[in-house]
Parts: C-alpha cells; structure tokens; sequence
C-alpha cells in the first residue's frame, strides 16, 4: 500500500473510532499527567474533606425564611467568593435584591457567584452549575449526629448539604485545584455559576441567565449540573433527562368557620367528603392517572429505548429493601425504571384545613384544600396539563350535585428536559467515567425535577449533562443525609479526568 494512503487511512480509523465513542483506554490521554493528578487528590483527601466540613458547619437553609439563615447564606456564598479567588478565578458576585414574603416581611436574595478561570480562545469552555443552600435540618427530627457536623462513619461523611449540593460543588473545585497545585495548565476554560436559593425556588436566577445570555453565557460550549444520585450504590451514572411537575391545590368551601358534627352533621354537603371523591378520582389503585387525554402526549417507547432500561444496573431486592417498601407496584426493572421516568405519575400531598392533630375532634372543616402533583414526560405540555385536570375535577364535582364552592389551581408548571447522549460532553463523561471507575456508566433519568436543566437548554441554548456523584442512599433532604468518602474523592477524579477528555473532544 502507498505509504500515504496508510497514513490515511490510519487518520480515518482513528477519526471513526472517536466518533463511534469506542472503549476508552487511558492512553489517550497523558498518562503521566493523569497519574500526578489522581495521586494529588489522594494524598489530600483529608484537606478535601476538611474543607467539607467547614463548608456544612454552614447553615445556609434557604427554605426557612428568616433572618438568621439568610445570614448563613451570605456567609456561605462570601467563603465561596473567597475560595474561587484564591484559585485564580475572576469573580462576580451578582447582587439579587430581595424576596417579598406572603406576610409581608423582605428577606435579601443570597448572591449568584459567576466566576472565570481561563479564556483561550482555543479550548472548549466548561460551564459548571451547583448550589450551596440546603433543606431545613434539626437533629431533633431524627438525625443520629449534628447535621452541621460533618460525621465520618464507616466512610460515609453524613451532615446537611454533603450531597446536595456542597459536595458535589468542593469536588469540582478540588479537581480544579489538582490541576492549579501541580502547576498545569486547566485543559478548558471554566466557568462557575453558583447559586442560593435552590431548595427555595432558584428566585430571580432565570431572570438573571436570560440577562447574561449574551455576556457571562456567550463563550460557553457546555453546562454540567452534579445536582442528583446515582441509582446503584456502587456504579456511576450519566443523567440525561428529568420528569417535570405541575403542582396543583383543589379547594372546596361550604364556609370560613368549621361546624360541630353532632349541630351540622347529615344536613349538609360536608367540603371534606367533596374532596375525599375529587382526590380518589385522580389515580387508582395500580398508579395510573384517570384524567382523560393525560397519556396522549406521552413519547412513544422504542425498540432502542427498553435496550437502555435493559442495560441499567438495578438490583431490585437492595432497592426494596434499601427503600423499606413491602411491595411496589411494578415486578421488573424496565417496568420501575419506566414509570419512574418516561411515565407520568400522580400523587396526592396532602389536605390544608383537616383535623390532623391525636385525639378526637368532632369537627366538618368548612373549608378544604387538597394538593397533589402530576410528574410530567416528554412531550406532555403544562398547560394542556393544567386544562385536562381541571375540566376533570369540574365533571366529577358537577356529578355530586354540591352546594359547595370548588377552585382548581395550578400553582407550579415545570416542564420536563431530556438531552441528546450523542453530545460531545456525553462522550467525555463516558470516557472519563471508564477511567476512573473501570465501568460503563448506566444512562439514567431522574423522576424528580431539575428546573434548572431545562432553563439552561432553553435559554443558553448549550448542551446540558448532568454528572451525579451520590449513591442512591445518600438521602438527600432527608434525615442523616450523606455521601461516601469514596464517592466523593473519586468524584474529584471524575471531574479531573473529564476536563482532560473534553480538551480532547472539543
């Protein structure tokens, strides 16, 4: 053969082979480089984790709205500031203004954090989205340690905000830092933007992206969110979807005093027994929603798709066990993952109004509120949503011949977001996962909703991922909630390695 051609056709393979995203071998990227900065993260894993600690000392709960926890959000976000700076990073500190409370009082907005680290024209740039506010958190409630003292247990680091989100952030910071501290060059651009208010509704932050679109925004090529779990303990996942929420409350109101059920009781349309029905007429007993037209919208299942559910590691004895469920409602793991992810679902939250204390009160309250929530998929819309559910409640009021009053509202509307796995960063999470952990990454969903991916595909207009590094038993928002040493050292790793792969692919 022409020695020309064999070049080329060698160029070729090796361009097919990128392209196809075959197994990855670690010397495709410097092995020297990679090695220096894998064995940096693991001689200072205790400073990394001592910086965690610190970093949950912090009481930064942004869902309480009350002045002492706002100064701990300002705490939190000045110590970030502080951090970033001193890694180099070129800092904003955008100022939000305040929050204007139902009973009247104003509480200030914590500040978004926008930082820079490099601008070569070059590299790719990496844009990297966390929080640093948590969900309320009181040892009272049934937390076996101090939830702002980080406790290491068995290798499990528990306290509030370990693993949603402080961990995840510090972990992208230290693989920053790895790279800083061994005088190398960052292999992309970085870009930070970290924010408060999470757990309370991300307030004014979409205003803010949709401001800096063209300014902060306008040089970045990628988004990674670490803002979910895995769904095995042990094995890494890529998220490239997530469910959406339209929230709604149903009222029904005979009066605003409640009644005395021995005065009142048989001679009335009681506002309890109204919403009783209308709820039980929502979903029955195997999980599926009775509101007409509500799966019309729903994508189609493909031949392709139940292969990636077939793929996924999910032991489902460990997931019941670890979930202490009897029972669930589905017998295979395509069927569960399906209905956690590409299935709409319905749930019933709660009743505003009710006599929910012990002991026995012969009351008929005049005016109920009941809540619940629909989880929406591709390609189901908010306000068809919100049209269907209504006309559906109204039919079935209308056939109680009731005196009483019913209002139907629609208090959230968030869409779900779904990605394209063949993006270039997706490639790069998947070669740097086979890196450090050895493994295929399982492809997931997450059930829950993750506004902020959907707001930056939509007004960025860049591809999004999202990397978790939590085990599914971390127990974010619950009690002695957690991540694993390992998980989070080797999540430093991951980030590591992934900088690398996407100056590689970029």
């Amino acid at each position: 053969m022409d020695p020309k051609l064999g070049r080329m056709a060698a160029s070729l393979l090796a361009l097919l082979l990128l392209l196809e995203g075959g197994m990855f071998s670690s010397h495709s990227l410097p092995p020297a480089l990679l090695e220096k900065v894998f064995q940096y993260i693991d001689l200072h894993q205790d400073e990394f984790v001592q910086t965690l600690k610190e970093w949950v000392a912090i009481e930064s709960d942004s869902v309480q709205p009350v002045p002492r926890f706002r100064q701990e959000l300002f705490r939190m976000m000045a110590v970030a500031t502080d951090t970033l700076q001193r890694l180099g990073a070129r800092v904003t500190s955008v100022d939000m203004g305040s929050q204007q409370l139902p009973d009247g009082q104003s509480l200030p907005i914590p500040p978004v954090i926008l930082a820079e680290l490099g601008n070569d024209p070059t590299k790719g740039t990496v844009c990297f989205y966390g929080h640093l506010d948590v969900q309320p958190a009181d040892q009272g409630d049934g937390w076996l340690t101090d939830p702002y003292v980080l406790t290491e247990v068995d290798g499990k680091l528990y306290g509030r905000g370990a693993t949603d989100n402080k961990g995840p952030v510090l972990a992208w910071i230290n693989a920053v830092s790895a790279f800083r501290a061994l005088e190398q060059d960052l292999p992309v651009n970085i870009k930070f933007i970290i924010e408060g208010m999470e757990e309370a509704g991300s307030v004014a932050l979409e205003e803010l992206v949709e401001k800096e679109k063209n300014r902060f925004f306008s040089g970045v090529d990628y988004i990674v969110i670490s803002d979910n779990l895995w769904i095995s303990q042990r094995k890494p996942a890529i998220t490239y979807g997530t469910r959406g929420n339209s929230y709604f409350t149903v009222e029904v109101k005979c009066r605003d005093q409640d009644f005395h059920s021995g005065t009142f009781g048989g001679i009335l349309h009681e506002p309890m027994a109204d919403l009783v029905a209308l709820l039980g007429s929502l979903v029955d007993s195997s999980g599926h929603i009775l509101v007409p037209g509500i799966y019309d919208e729903v994508a189609p299942l493909t031949e392709e798709e139940i292969n990636t559910y077939k793929a996924i590691h999910l032991d489902l004895e460990e997931y019941r066990n670890s979930s202490r469920v009897e029972k669930f409602l589905f017998d295979t793991k395509e069927e569960i993952l399906m209905h956690l992810w590409r299935y709409p679902s319905l749930s019933i939250h709660g009743i505003e109004g009710a006599f929910d204390e012990p002991g026995a009160k012969t009351v008929i309250p005049g005016q109920v509120i009941g809540k619940f929530s629909i989880r929406l998929v591709p390609h189901m819309n908010v306000s068809v949503v919100e049209k269907q559910v209504t006309r559906h409640l109204e039919d079935v009021f209308s056939k109680r011949n009731s005196s009483n009053k019913m209002v139907v509202s629609m208090t959230l509307g968030l869409h779900p977001w779904i990605a394209n796995v063949n993006d270039t960063q997706y490639l790069a999470a998947k070669r740097a996962i086979r890196t450090v952990f050895g493994t295929e990454p399982d492809m997931i969903r997450d059930g829950s909703t993750i506004p902020i991916a959907k707001m930056f595909q939509e007004i960025v207009h860049k591809s999004v991922v999202l990397i978790p590094l939590g085990a599914v038993d971390d127990g974010e928002h619950s009690q002695n909630e957690k991540i694993n040493r390992w998980n989070y050292i080797e999540g430093t790793k991951l980030f590591a390695a992934f900088f690398l792969e996407m100056a590689q692919l970029h």
